[in-house]
């Protein structure tokens, strides 16, 4: 039949093929006319494709597909297509070389995760369980993006913000909190990570379990490092170190309970948090103001409630325009040590 099938088998490969094409090269198979012409085509065709194919596993993975798409093709034909389906049995054989690069690229597309995202707007705080049990609690301003059947089997999110997670233990499916800087990976554990766009730092303050810090596509670590419970990991994002410390857990995973402790802060870093926790813009008027440091504890308290607070402690005063407070220096303060 001169140059007319291995014309078809070239053009109809599906990985370049348009449809007619594609149908013209599978309506080969339903002639029995040509079956010896055919299968002499093919198989020079896989003989030649036989050298790129490196995973023997994988390849019989996709006969075995392939057999069983053409099988249910023709269960239905007519008894005198006996012949062509044993024909059909050999040239599924031989077309795999044809078809191996189209299934690659299917099995690519069909391994692609499907994402949901979850978010907790400004001042309120969202909890979820995922569908493999483990339980997330997002705070104030925060989103995550995640799969429980992600790449290479594993559980993924994908955090901007601060999420406390109790991880549902899965050994077999590794459960991967990305960062916009590093990564954690765990099996089965608690912990903490906070990791806002506008903080200098992020931080991973471990509960209970173990959780591996490691690198990521946009930050390398000099080291993985593994924490234990009472551990916090925080990365400077402008000094670019990394710094361990045995801390309280509670003080830094109370928020979820809406509880929120203060060691220390800077008034700047308060203010941050009152704006995340209460959904309100708070402008510093005298900057002498953010080197304030305070200590407290702040639970079912209104924003109001916590001006006053503050205004007792520290040498400020407030007042609201609109929607936004405006905190300044208290006439004839002295500043806080």
């Amino acid at each position: 039949m001169d140059q007319r099938i291995p014309n078809i088998i070239s053009e109809g490969k599906p990985a370049n093929a348009t449809e007619s094409q594609n149908k013209e090269f599978l309506s080969l198979f339903h002639q029995s006319d040509i079956e010896f012409e055919l299968k002499n085509h093919l198989l020079e065709d896989l003989n030649q494709t036989e050298a790129n194919l490196t995973n023997k596993q994988y390849f019989d993975a996709l006969f075995e597909k392939i057999w069983q798409k053409r099988r249910i093709e023709l269960s239905d034909a007519k008894s005198k297509t006996h012949l062509l389906l044993r024909f059909a049995q050999l040239a599924a054989i031989l077309v795999v070389g044809l078809f191996i690069g189209y299934f690659l690229n299917s099995e690519k597309k069909a391994a692609i995760p499907v994402y949901y995202t979850s978010l907790a707007p400004k001042g309120s705080i969202s909890e979820m369980y995922l569908p493999d049990g483990t339980h997330i609690y997002l705070n104030s301003g925060s989103e995550i993006k995640y799969t429980i059947d992600g790449l290479e089997g594993r559980r993924e999110i994908f955090l901007t913000g601060e999420a406390w997670f109790q991880v549902a233990k899965m050994i077999e499916k590794p459960f991967l909190v990305h960062t916009p800087f590093y990564d954690v990976q765990v099996t089965g554990t608690t912990f903490n990570v906070k990791a806002y766009t506008t903080d200098k730092e992020v931080i991973t303050t471990l509960e209970e379990g173990s959780v591996h810090v490691q690198s990521s596509k946009n930050l390398k670590l000099a080291d993985e490092t593994v924490l234990k419970p009472g551990e916090q990991l925080v990365y400077n994002k402008e000094l670019k170190n990394v710094q361990i410390q045995e801390v309280n857990t509670k003080w830094f995973t109370s928020w979820k309970d809406n509880k929120l402790v203060f060691i220390n802060m800077s008034f700047k870093d308060l203010r941050i948090l009152l704006e995340r926790k209460y959904g309100v813009e708070i402008e510093i008027a005298d900057q002498s103001i953010i080197d304030y440091h305070y200590d407290g504890t702040i639970k079912n308290e209104t924003i109001i409630e916590v001006l006053e607070i503050l205004k007792q402690t520290l040498p400020i005063q407030y007042h609201i325009d609109g929607q936004k407070i405006i905190i300044q220096k208290k006439e004839g303060g002295r500043r806080s040590s």
